[in-house]
């Protein structure tokens, strides 16, 4: 071998191992970057003595689409959670405190009190007060959960706008993958952009992509329906300015095609859209149609009858009084108009002692006909009454016959069900998104302790190079000593 093929090889083997150097290095450096993917320098000769250094970036399809799957799912059903917990507090309190369940226990207990002293007016007001705060917290559970409702919309079309300017940027770190893949450059900068861009629209919906040639990503939806391709699809939704019970939530639609909501408490809704759309139109409808349920029985209890007369609204009144609802059958937002009978108030003038006697629509209604102070039947009618099973429609979510005091409870506890299950699962979609991550890190990711060790084995392969390069350089300036 000549000195100068000598002196050319220890070069590019120089050259070689300062390019992997330089990578590992910079694996060193992103390796607490969660979106970073490991460099690999992979040396090849191309001539006798010459070396090339390719670098290739760590993959593994099967994981990041697992990962992105997961992503989806724990998205969605932290929506989901997160939201019910919200929506508990605002309909029910600390503790059921402010629940309609607590307040007709109240009421219950005022008219059983009431009933073991009937000639007491102030126990009648009493009686009186309490529905008042029954109708309150019907009222303003109403109100919170078509404000939570209308919350909805607007986290909603904040998700969408987020969603759009994401699929913007994956656009253009498209582009540049497929620029960088045409012109032979290190595309492996752009790639983690592009997959970094993936992993938080996975986020808002779930996704499946597929590579074209020059590196070109089409990304679809669960469903099917096309996300992006060479631009991005238009993902819309209008929000809705307010809600009543009973209104149906706007659609989101990606490039014309409507967002499914998902179903259950172990929601199948994949992505913070789809959960936020589960919460809107199902879990705080079924809220409120339970409410609606809940004061139609309420005005159903308390109905004064007669044997002559069709029965008629009694302490509880509603916007078709004096006729009562239908039995089992669900008045939309019937629990946010629902009102205290001002014949029973004293604070509108009313008389608390109709309660006791009956008579609120007219004499046919009278029930105390002697006049006794001392008569409680109908006060102890009316809180059986509360006990009493009566059909409930089942669209409200609740299908178990009962009273109209253990329905107010058994919403409750379809709510707290709801909501256990909801929080198990969310817990359980973390962790596979956590596993998912950490097995793709492991593939892909950076590994310290095993940079630094090829870092020596390079230093000792540059140390050998630049030994070779020295010994050259001594026979070269011996051989011009001995010429010269």
């Amino acid at each position: 071998m000549s000195l100068s093929s000598a002196l050319s090889i220890a070069q590019s083997a120089l050259l070689a191992t300062s390019k992997q150097t330089s990578v590992v290095s910079r694996n060193v450096a992103d390796a607490s970057n969660p979106d970073y993917t490991r460099r690999i320098a992979v040396v090849t000769s191309t001539a006798p003595g010459a070396r090339a250094v390719e670098i290739q970036r760590a993959a593994n399809d099967l994981l990041f689409r697992q990962n992105l799957s997961a992503l989806s799912a724990w998205s969605g059903q932290s929506a989901l959670y997160n939201g019910m917990d919200q929506l508990d507090l605002s309909v029910n309190g600390v503790d059921n405190a402010s629940s309609p369940s607590t307040a007709i226990a109240n009421l219950q207990k005022a008219l059983q009190l009431y009933a073991t002293t009937p000639s007491n007016q102030n126990l009648g007001t009493s009686v009186v007060d309490a529905a008042k705060q029954v109708v309150n917290s019907l009222n303003s559970g109403t109100q919170a959960i078509q404000d939570f409702r209308t919350q909805a919309d607007s986290q909603i079309a904040t998700a969408v706008d987020d969603l759009n300017s994401l699929l913007s940027q994956f656009q253009d770190a498209n582009k540049a993958v497929i620029s960088g893949t045409r012109s032979g450059t290190d595309v492996s900068d752009a790639l983690d952009q592009r997959d970094a861009l993936l992993k938080k629209i996975s986020e808002y919906v779930p996704v499946s992509t597929f590579t074209r040639g020059d590196n070109d990503m089409v990304i679809t939806t669960k469903d099917g329906t096309t996300l992006f391709e060479t631009v991005p699809r238009s993902v819309t939704f209008t929000p809705s300015s307010g809600y009543s019970a009973g209104t149906a939530g706007n659609t989101i639609y990606i490039d014309n095609v409507p967002v499914s909501a998902g179903a259950g408490d172990n929601t199948t809704a994949d992505g913070k859209l789809a959960g936020l759309l589960k919460l809107r139109d199902g879990v705080a409808s079924t809220m409120q149609s339970q409410l609606d349920e809940i004061a139609r029985g309420l005005v159903t209890a308390f109905a004064e009858t007669s044997s002559s007369q069709p029965n008629a609204t009694g302490l509880f009144t509603w916007s078709g009084a004096p006729a009562i609802p239908a039995a089992g059958t669900l008045v939309d937002g019937l629990a946010g108009t629902i009102s205290v009978n001002a014949a029973f108030d004293p604070s509108a003038g009313g008389n608390p002692a109709l309660l006791r006697d009956g008579g609120a629509n007219g004499a046919a209604y009278v029930a105390n006909t002697g006049g006794g102070a001392s008569y409680a039947d109908l006060l102890i009618g009316y809180s059986n009454k509360l006990d009493q099973p009566m059909a409930f429609d089942s669209a409200a979510g609740i299908t178990v016959g009962s009273g109209v005091s253990d329905y107010a409870a058994n919403a409750i506890g379809w709510f707290e069900g709801v909501r256990q299950q909801a929080s198990t699962n969310a817990d359980s979609k973390q962790a596979l998104a956590a596993r998912t991550a950490e097995a793709l890190s492991n593939d892909t990711g950076v590994n310290v302790d095993q940079e630094m060790s090829l870092l020596l084995d390079l230093e000792h392969t540059y140390q050998a190079s630049a030994h070779m390069m020295k010994t050259v350089s001594d026979m070269l300036d011996a051989l011009m000593s001995a010429v010269g």
